[in-house]
């Protein structure tokens, strides 16, 4: 081949080249859509949430097993009663309605029914006292984050690493980011001693579709533990998925389980077999408080 012809042939193929890597280029730096992921209350607003638990629970221990199965369906409202310039937002929690059942095998099962029992039977005394009134204050950041709690009704402490509302990234994020909390949880040894437990919850954007993200969340324990102090954390170990109305500003459902296996918790042959199950669905959103009077419940 001719010098001439071979330069030419050279200068082709290097045209191809580039035209390839220019073709290419954009694809390759293109960056991914970002979501900024934030809560947007207004005041006046209620959120009603339909709220589904179920919890069983297996125990061996000694060669005996007890097992224990609870489920209850609840109404749970937010009344949102301030709006801060800071974007912090403020509501009343309460639950409007709630049937629970406790069954155990061998034995009868107990149930309650706000709705339909005048009267609670014994051990849903404390359940049926909390209907319908206002059961804390609370005060939350654009990013879920719990800047204020104030109690008004009787219950148990709350945990920071077990919030009412799921922490948001502070900034945008891509589909696939991920963002993590990390906790100090304190439990007890076998002994009685104290235990502070690290323990982090790690969320995922999975996907965005017609304006809805699909947030995966996980709860890990990072401290070694033994088999004692892992039961009384079992209850947390759970892999769920949480849909968030990006535009709206709130959860519309989120699914949480557990169904973890702990063994020699009480001695060598003990064993513990915990399965639970939360389901929350937004069902209604009311524009003002003086409206929630004439809404029919659902």
């Amino acid at each position: 081949m001719s010098r001439p012809r071979r330069a030419a042939c050279l200068a082709l193929a290097l045209l191809f080249v580039v035209c390839a890597t220019a073709t290419q280029a954009p694809a390759a730096t293109r960056s991914k859509p970002t979501y900024k992921l934030a809560y947007k209350f207004k005041m006046g607003e209620i959120l009603r949430y339909h709220v589904e638990q179920a919890t069983s629970v297996r125990t061996t221990i000694d060669g005996t097993s007890q097992e224990n199965e609870t489920l209850s369906q609840s109404t749970k409202a937010w009344k949102v009663t301030d709006v801060l310039p800071n974007g912090e937002m403020e509501f009343v929690h309460v639950v409007e309605a709630v049937k629970m059942t406790n069954h155990s095998p061998g034995s009868a099962s107990h149930s309650y029914d706000s709705e339909s029992d005048p009267t609670p039977p014994p051990g849903f005394e404390q359940v049926a006292g909390a209907i319908d009134t206002p059961i804390s204050v609370i005060r939350i950041a654009p990013s879920g984050r719990i800047v204020h709690r104030e109690k008004k009704h009787p219950q148990p402490n709350s945990a920071d690493d077990l919030p009412m509302t799921l922490e948001l990234p502070s900034e945008p994020i891509a589909v696939g980011g991920r963002w993590s909390r990390t906790y100090d949880v304190a439990t007890e040894r076998k002994n009685g001693a104290r235990l502070t437990v690290r323990t982090r919850r790690t969320c995922r954007l999975k996907s965005v579709k017609h304006g809805i993200a699909v947030i995966e969340v996980t709860y890990q324990i990072l401290t070694p533990v033994d088999p004692y102090v892992r039961s009384q954390l079992v209850d947390r170990l759970t892999d769920g998925t949480v849909r968030f109305d990006i535009e709206a500003g709130r959860v519309v459902e989120q699914d949480h389980r557990v169904d973890a296996r702990v063994l020699g918790f009480a001695g060598k042959t003990s064993s513990m077999h915990f399965v639970s199950r939360f389901e929350e669905e937004l069902i209604e959103t009311v524009g003002n408080i003086s409206q929630a009077s004439h809404t029919t419940k659902k």
